[in-house]
């Protein structure tokens, strides 16, 4: 993998009147593992949103693979945030993993031989082969977060968007669940939104800071000081943890009020 995956170019979107993200430009090359970071209120959610084609965009262009995302949606695995399942309702394991099948153009969920094989092999790959028949109300926070991966992962795309996918998870399984996205990044390239940034600074590779404005950082920038910087930041245009990269000193983070 060598191409860009995702290509944002001066990108706007408002909501309600007010400025969510502006003149945003970035690019996320193929076998990135990113991490969104940024206050809450700051488009996180909502560049992923637009990323995914689930919004438009005001102004600005988003391309994935080189298109639209509506025009590669099968390219594209997304576990969304806060799914909730009546834990009364009689639907197994499998079952979600199944509705990963269903499309715009395939609405009734009538599933093939081939579908049930690969929703197994899925949920073999994330180690919930054994609860496949389980109701989903049954399985921990984990767990079910495991299913919905390979709900996402059923169609074999080639790019994986989590949205605060370790909100249900207990401070325990973080690190395991991480070190999972790590290996499936082997394969894939991970976008994911999360405000454990201490317990994933370990596992990914870049960091977009998204504070209306976008901040991208890779690797060869990342340290432990940054990353602690960004966590407490406010909505404010200016991304502390830019000015940390380049060098500008806690006393100006503070006059800023980032912290």
């Amino acid at each position: 993998m060598s191409a860009n995956v995702v290509e944002v170019l001066n990108l706007w979107f408002a909501f309600n009147g007010q400025t969510v993200l502006e003149d945003a430009t970035f690019d996320i090359p193929a076998g990135d593992f990113v991490a969104m970071i940024g206050p809450n209120g700051g488009g996180k959610t909502t560049l992923m949103k637009l990323m995914l084609g689930l919004l438009k965009p005001d102004r600005g262009t988003v391309k994935v693979f080189g298109e639209s995302p509506s025009a590669v949606s099968h390219r594209i695995g997304y576990v969304p945030q806060d799914v909730h399942f009546n834990k009364r309702f009689p639907i197994s394991a499998l079952d979600v993993v199944l509705m990963g099948m269903l499309t715009p153009q395939r609405r009734w969920p009538r599933y093939s031989r081939a579908d049930r094989v690969a929703a197994h092999e899925a949920l073999d790959r994330m180690g919930m082969g054994p609860y496949c028949d389980r109701k989903i109300g049954e399985l921990s926070g984990g767990q079910r977060q495991r299913v919905l991966i390979a709900r996402a992962l059923v169609t074999q795309p080639e790019v994986l968007f989590l949205d605060e996918p370790t909100a249900s998870i207990d401070t325990a399984g973080q690190s395991e669940f991480y070190r999972l996205l790590k290996m499936l990044n082997e394969e894939m390239t991970i976008v994911v939104v999360s405000h454990d940034i201490l317990t994933i600074s370990t596992y990914v590779k870049s960091v977009a800071c998204v504070n209306k404005r976008i901040h991208y950082h890779n690797e060869a920038e990342l340290t432990g000081e940054m990353l602690e910087t960004m966590y407490a930041c406010s909505v404010e245009k200016v991304c502390p943890v830019e000015l940390v990269a380049h060098g500008v000193p806690h006393r100006v983070l503070a006059e800023h009020g980032d912290h």
